[in-house]
């Protein structure tokens, strides 16, 4: 056997298997089995005296519907249902062993009105807060330490009127952090399914130190000017399935984050094991599944196949820079198609903001096992730009079957600088850093 032949077989046995070897690509499967749990009872939310005219605020009847229901919890647990009609609501919390069902025809409509909306303090892996230190506007629909929670329907709608939110950020008239659509904080067995979700003021669903959450045919759609706007944003999570779901944003579609430098490293919960499958992706000023930039808890044994990424100015995003500490590593990604995309490969060393001056600038990210197989693209504007950091360069990155047809205006394919990795058949050539293998690929060849 040649010298050339046992190299490659040296270094195809260590490329990692990461659905295997980590368990993320079962995740969905495993998760798509728990049926939706038939409750035993079942309210309206008419019941309580809501009316869905689009003009009564109604945030009270969602809140007495909810403390009701919490009686059945240990009676195996409750619906609340959501007729047809338009209803305006404030920030609500929900309880354990609970489904709440919107109706075809159903839209809950978030009030505009600050006033309506709770206000807590920020999240402790974020420290003093993202848009603005200081306390947060609470989320629409919220769940706290809770356990078996679905929020579902038969492709209802909740619109979060997310404009007014966007114009206050711009203006800087924003006295607390921007809320979220749905968020979930320190839950488990949470299932969001068959729901069309509208203009989210920041984020369409947030899970943050939470496990064991199923994300299914869902729509997130908020205007691709929308400021900062972010689909689904696994955070701080495991267990994760995201699959069959189109999210049209205007920033990342998906982003997956673990904490924010000191503090989230302090927390250190990170994100992993998670299976994103069968997606439709578009951010349009940012990226159609991007990693960090926030992720100083770590993110690791992720597996993203069968997607579409569109009209997004880039593709797939890995986001980091010194003193964010962490890792992002051990990411299988495949069977992806790419339409109309800014540049199809990012990763960046030194992307993002520090939330106060207190970081450790000596806090190294670590960025390796990256991995990228069948990669198509049409109209792609740069095939990648990989940037790593000089003291702890990105390493065992690896592209097999990438093609990629750039447009008209295209003058760079690739640009590459503190990034080692390999590449199998990939148009156009990759730069030099990618042709090559890493050090740890080549003592182990050697």
């Amino acid at each position: 056997m040649s010298v050339a032949i046992i190299l490659i077989l040296a270094l195809t046995s260590l490329t990692p298997n990461y659905a295997k070897d980590h368990g993320a690509g079962k995740v969905c499967d495993e998760l798509g089995r728990r049926s939706l749990s038939t409750r035993p009872h079942s309210v309206s939310i008419t019941d309580f005296g809501a009316v869905g005219d689009g003009k009564t605020l109604n945030t009270i009847a969602f809140q007495n519907a909810v403390f009701y229901l919490m009686s059945f919890a240990d009676k195996g647990g409750a619906q609340l249902y959501v007729p047809p009609g338009r209803w305006l609501t404030g920030s609500f919390s929900l309880t354990n062993h609970l489904t709440l069902f919107l109706e075809d025809g159903a839209l809950i409509v978030a009030s505009q009105d600050p006033s309506h909306w709770e206000v807590v303090d920020p999240l402790p892996s974020y420290g003093p807060g993202i848009d603005f230190p200081g306390k947060r506007y609470k989320s629409l629909i919220n769940g706290n330490m809770l356990h078996d929670v679905v929020v579902t329907g038969d492709n209802g709608t909740i619109d979060g009127q997310g404009l007014v939110w966007w114009d206050r950020l711009t203006s800087h008239s924003l006295k607390y952090n921007r809320p979220h659509l749905i968020e979930f904080i320190s839950s488990e067995n949470v299932i969001v399914s068959n729901l069309t979700f509208l203009n989210a003021p920041a984020y369409t669903f947030h899970s943050i130190y939470s496990s064991h959450v199923y994300i299914h045919k869902i729509v997130a759609h908020a205007s691709p000017e929308s400021l900062y706007t972010i689909g689904i944003v696994p955070d701080s999570s495991d267990n994760v399935c995201i699959q069959n779901s189109t999210i049209n944003v205007g920033y990342d579609a998906i982003s997956l984050k673990s904490g924010w430098d000191e503090y989230g490293l302090a927390y250190s919960r990170p994100t992993e094991n998670v299976h994103i499958r069968n997606v439709y992706l578009r951010g349009a000023s940012g990226s159609s599944i991007s990693f960090g930039s926030e992720m100083s808890g770590g993110i690791s044994g992720i597996v993203v196949d069968n997607a579409f990424l569109h009209n997004s100015l880039t593709g797939i995003a890995f986001r980091t820079t010194k003193g964010r500490g962490g890792y992002i590593k051990d990411i299988d990604i495949s069977n992806i198609d790419m339409s109309t995309i800014g540049t199809a490969i990012v990763a960046n060393g030194s992307f993002g903001s520090h939330p106060d001056d207190k970081y450790d600038a000596s806090a190294l990210p670590l960025v390796s096992h990256i991995r990228l197989n069948n990669i198509s693209g049409e109209n792609i504007g740069v095939a990648g730009i990989l940037f790593g950091i000089k003291e702890s360069p990105f390493s065992s990155v690896a592209l097999s079957n990438v093609s990629l047809l750039m447009n008209s205006g295209s003058t760079v394919s690739w640009q590459c600088s503190y990034v080692y990795g390999s590449s199998n058949l990939v148009t156009p050539e990759p730069c030099p850093e990618l042709k090559r293998d890493d050090e740890a690929y080549g003592r182990a060849a050697v």
